[in-house]
């Protein structure tokens, strides 16, 4: 279960920053907890829309993506500060990622009361058209004396409020999986694994299911070559350059458009050396091409769970009939700045050489059923798929199970194996 905490604060100390942290930390077995921030959000002007900009949309997507929201309020003059009171204002002007998103509210404040007026305040502004939210009723959380209420290390003290925490939130979990049922998610719309749509990158008159697309394409955009620059956010270097530093990542990585079409990927080693083999001419195929028939469900249900935001992430552990090496394929979803949905980045990776290398230098090892590297006894067994937005979603089961049975899906934009 994905859950997301906002810190109702912009102040660079806050107490309520200080508790999600804490319940991160102490609840993570909980969920896959992830803290937002509001500092960026600029003070809501409807006649200065900033609704497409970088700091909106990133709350945007990552409310819409998360199962529920946990949102940590001080109390200003008896209110939620003027700069939570902002966002929401965003969230329900032209977006609405927290209509039908079950909510819990708690709350930190200097004096005895713990918040509670700007609790019941946000609650009301929760419950107001527009936000729509589902907020979970009681259960209220009100941290008060919130300057002795943590130690040196940022934990509660007290044992009993830590107990009341850990019960609200198993109660809130219980509420989002309610609330799961009232609200069914949309079924995804079927992925079009031909790739016939087009989107503002598609290179039209170069035939995608040709092995010479890339030599096609290429004569058509004249696209820049060998010492040719290329700006991107966060430097400037030749295209020789971008291609010395992809080929030396230690990991095969993939790109695979919006449009389901393959465009990339940086190994040079012959096809039969790569850990998911590829051969040059897939470049530019539809991903229809890359897979045989059988493996179409499980690919489309990976890439509907990047699309849809249900995850960030998708995992898959493909053995290989190899026991010495430990490979895992990491699909990771690519998104613009906006949040939009730009396509996959997969990669690949043996890790086994750095567990080794970590347990030589920690001088820690794997014993039985004990995780070496944490000295922690192993957690139940989570999905293969596991997913970091959806670590260990138990309704997912069901769905984890098209992709796990069989290594068809071996790298979104490589051939299966054949038997």
């Amino acid at each position: 279960m994905k859950i997301v905490g906002i810190v109702g604060s912009n102040a660079d100390l806050s107490y309520n920053r200080l508790l999600l942290k804490f319940i991160g930390k102490k609840f993570g077995h909980l969920f896959d907890f992830e803290l937002l921030e509001i500092t960026d959000v600029p003070l809501f002007n409807q006649s200065q829309d900033a609704t497409n900009s970088p700091a909106i949309q990133k709350l945007n997507h990552k409310i819409k993506m998360a199962d529920g929201v946990i949102i940590a309020t001080p109390e200003h003059n008896h209110t939620i500060p003027a700069a939570l009171k902002s966002v929401l204002e965003w969230l329900s002007f032209k977006i609405h990622p927290l209509e039908n998103k079950p909510v819990m509210i708690v709350g930190a404040s200097y004096y005895d009361q713990g918040s509670s007026r700007a609790q019941l305040h946000l609650r009301q502004i929760l419950d107001a058209p527009g936000v729509n939210a589902i907020v979970m009723p009681g259960n209220e959380f009100l941290l008060g004396k919130v300057k002795n209420a943590f130690d040196e290390n940022d934990n509660l003290k007290d044992q009993g409020t830590i107990d009341f925490l850990g019960s609200t939130l198993e109660k809130f979990i219980q509420f989002v999986n309610v609330t799961a049922l009232l609200n069914p998610k949309p079924k995804a719309e079927p992925e079009d694994l031909y790739a016939t749509g087009k989107i503002d990158t598609t290179i039209e008159g170069a035939d995608m299911w040709a092995d010479d697309w890339l030599e096609q394409a290429t004569a058509i955009v004249e696209p820049a070559v060998g010492r040719d620059y290329v700006k991107l956010d966060r430097g400037l270097l030749t295209v020789d350059q971008l291609n010395y530093f992809l080929d030396s990542m230690p990991m095969e990585l993939t790109y695979a458009d919006s449009n389901n079409q393959f465009l990339y990927y940086n190994q040079t080693k012959p096809a039969n050396e790569m850990l998911a083999p590829r051969v040059p001419g897939q470049v530019g195929n539809p991903l229809a091409k890359c897979h045989p028939e059988k493996a179409y469900q499980n690919v489309e249900w990976v890439i509907q769970q990047l699309r849809s935001g249900a995850t960030d992430v998708v995992r898959v552990h493909v053995p290989k009939q190899m026991p010495e090496k430990y490979i895992v394929h990491n699909y990771q979803a690519m998104h613009d700045k906006q949040g939009n949905y730009m396509g996959i980045n997969e990669y690949i990776l043996d890790f086994k050489p750095i567990v080794e290398w970590y347990l030589q230098q920690t001088g820690q090892k794997l014993v039985g059923d004990v995780d070496g590297v944490t000295s922690a006894s192993k957690k139940k067994e989570t999905p293969a798929v596991d997913g970091v937005s959806s670590a260990s979603k138990k309704d997912a089961a069901s769905a984890v199970s098209a992709v796990t049975p069989t290594p068809a899906v071996d790298g979104i934009s490589s051939a299966s194996k054949k038997d």
